[in-house]
């Protein structure tokens, strides 16, 4: 698998552009904005989109989901059922955030820990990682040893618990106990930059192993 990290908005939300190397199909993970820069990237690179992930129900992380899987005729998979809430309170978000208006949507496809998602000869599997959103969940190459986690965790922080239905104490146990055992993995966050498990369990002050 290959990627690239796209940054969108005044946000700085990184959205992934993920493919197969071999079929060149591929995926966008989290399109908060920017759509036709988006699509350009894709075309610049070559590949063709099969799917739009989500991790969890923000608008930042999923304001140009809808556009591009209309525009190209592909689905829209992800996150977990439980921020259902969150995709129909979407014009309240843009309004709390000051985000241009994004209309209510749900996705074609919820996913479940457990569950996977391919394009091309790349299969990454589902982890259900709540506590910065109830639905939140994590997307695992196992192959290529490359997670992208949202808001879950970052390079020296962890995600915000003080959104609606946000819930510290199960944000910590995500990170433990699914994300830990995964072994050195190369982490995509959605704002920041690129970092690694082993790295975040030696030196995050909120989650390190010294906690």
């Amino acid at each position: 698998m290959k990627y690239r990290v796209i940054p969108v908005t005044a946000f700085e939300q990184n959205c992934s552009l993920a493919w197969c190397e071999h079929s060149m199909r591929g995926v966008l993970i989290d399109p908060g904005g920017e759509a036709e820069r988006l699509l350009a990237a894709a075309e610049h690179e070559g590949v063709t989109l099969e799917r739009i992930l989500l991790t969890h129900g923000h608008v930042d992380h999923v304001s140009a989901a809808r556009e591009i899987a209309d525009r190209l005729g592909i689905p829209l998979e992800g996150p977990q059922a439980e921020d259902e809430f969150l995709f129909r309170a979407l014009p309240n978000q843009c309004e709390m955030f000051g985000f241009p208006m994004t209309e209510p949507f749900l996705p074609d496809r919820w996913l479940e820990d457990g569950e996977s998602v391919s394009f091309g000869e790349v299969t990454l599997k589902v982890i259900h990682t709540p506590g910065h959103t109830p639905g939140h969940i994590v997307f695992h190459d196992p192959a290529s040893q490359v997670a992208f986690v949202g808001d879950v965790l970052f390079q020296g922080s962890i995600g915000r618990t003080d959104f609606p239905r946000g819930d510290m104490r199960a944000l910590l146990d995500s990170i433990r106990t699914k994300l830990w055992p995964l072994g050195d993995v190369t982490f995509i966050p959605g704002h920041g930059p690129i970092s690694t498990f082993a790295e975040e369990r030696r030196s995050n002050p909120y989650v390190g192993d010294g906690r």
